[in-house]
């Protein structure tokens, strides 16, 4: 019986644990082990709201282990701290409790096939004291930190006898930065309206929304950009494009004109790249540390390794460029890893395709806009309310791959009464 380790729980790690364990795992044909430093797993494109104090991360979150026994394979807890090639082994750091005691020893993981999905990490671009003073939203702890930030800036400001505005920064136009603008806008309102401060939504609280590009979302058609650079400002976001960020300070961000932004908090989300636990694989990189595969997504070092979304470079043949770190691609690769991974008899391997449906990008808690890919090849944009029912679907669709259809129906069932009968954003 062979054994598939698959290091990293993301979006496509967990989706292809699921899948293999279903398939290989419940039947006895393979041993099934998913690897991942945290205990539960966190769909990455909801961090802005968690962020912002829209969503509890602890009702959506789904526990590895569980997730495990229910479908088939192993889970286990811990870092990876590298690979031994030579033996085919998977290095596991200690488990540490929060105290940081250890609770489970290093452990070595022999593998037959070894599928990577470390997913990314934030990319600063050596850009000077950005890595020392901007927050980012590479983790559930991360966002945690910045909403106890966000909330502490409100509270302080709002207690001194004249008043003075809260200042917030984000760096990057792209979806995280876009979606986490435009979810502040309306989580100060609500703070407000709850009382946890008493400052002026519209002008006590600014927030500025930073791009080196000239126009946000630029994975977007232009006019859907336009459009959100409307709405945002329509939110009170001031959109700064064409803006190049050269150093980031404690209190402030200055940019290659010589503007300066006031900050109280700054959010770094301009870019991303892998983690650095790539570099110490031995495996063939490109610029931004990501692995290099194949068209069957194997690395092409060592035919036993595969790597599977914003950890590894696939070059789409047809477009000659890498694909885009998104949650879209991983799905589409974890599915393909899935049935090539429970062939028989592997054969020659057959190719990644990549289809592109489209890009759905949050304004709020309603509003929504992006473009879709139609069955003749047309891009249709979508927008107000169609847009954000299909951008709540995205979410809906991660569930469904890993739970089926029922229980993702009764947890939306939850999630809408929930949302019911609290307060639309966290209080505290």
């Amino acid at each position: 019986m062979q054994t598939i380790v698959i290091a990293g729980g993301g979006a496509g790690g967990l989706e292809l644990a699921t899948r293999l364990g279903d398939t290989l795992g419940k039947s006895g044909r393979a041993r099934i082990i998913l690897v991942d430093r945290s205990p539960a797993h966190f769909w990455k494109p909801l961090l802005h709201t968690v962020a912002s104090g829209k969503l509890d991360p602890q009702a959506h979150q789904i526990d590895y282990s569980a997730q495990a026994a229910e479908h088939g394979f192993h889970f286990v807890c811990g870092e990876v701290e590298g690979v031994d090639r030579a033996r085919a082994v998977l290095q596991v750091g200690p488990r540490r409790a929060a105290d940081g005691s250890e609770m489970q020893p290093a452990r070595a993981i022999p593998y037959d096939r070894l599928v990577l999905a470390f997913g990314a990490v934030t990319n600063f671009y050596g850009t000077a004291g950005a890595a020392d003073h901007a927050l980012t939203l590479d983790h559930v702890q991360d966002a945690e930190r910045f909403r106890q930030r966000f909330i502490a800036a409100c509270m302080q400001a709002s207690s001194r006898p004249a008043y003075t505005a809260v200042n917030i920064v984000i760096i990057g136009g792209g979806a995280t930065g876009v979606e986490l603008a435009a979810e502040l806008s309306h989580a100060v309102r609500e703070l407000a309206r709850y009382r946890v401060h008493s400052l002026d939504p519209d002008s006590d609280v600014r927030v500025r929304l930073v791009e080196r590009g000239d126009r946000l979302l630029p994975q977007l058609n232009p006019r859907l950009s336009r459009r959100a650079a409307r709405h945002l400002r329509s939110l009170g976001v001031e959109v700064c494009t064409g803006s190049s960020v050269a150093r980031v300070e404690a209190d402030a961000v200055h940019d290659s004109d010589g503007n300066c932004y006031p900050s109280d908090i700054t959010l770094w989300a301009a870019g991303v790249e892998a983690p650095r636990i790539c570099v110490r694989l031995g495996l063939s990189l490109n610029r931004i540390r990501q692995v290099v595969v194949t068209p069957s997504l194997q690395t092409i070092d060592d035919p036993r390794i595969f790597a599977l979304g914003d950890c590894s470079s696939h070059v789409c043949p047809v477009k000659g460029a890498a694909l885009p770190p998104r949650a879209q691609v991983a799905h589409q690769q974890a599915m393909f890893l899935a049935d090539l991974l429970a062939r028989e008899r592997p054969g020659e391997l057959p190719h990644f395709r990549y289809r592109d449906y489209g890009s759905l990008v949050s304004l709020g808690p309603f509003a929504a806009v992006g473009s879709l890919a139609a069955a003749t090849g047309r891009e249709v944009l979508v927008g107000g309310w169609m847009a954000r029912v299909l951008y709540r679907l995205m979410y809906r669709k991660h569930v469904l791959a890993l739970h089926g259809f029922a229980r993702m129906a009764v947890q939306t069932l939850a999630h809408w009464i929930g949302d019911k009968v609290t307060p639309p954003v966290r209080l505290h």
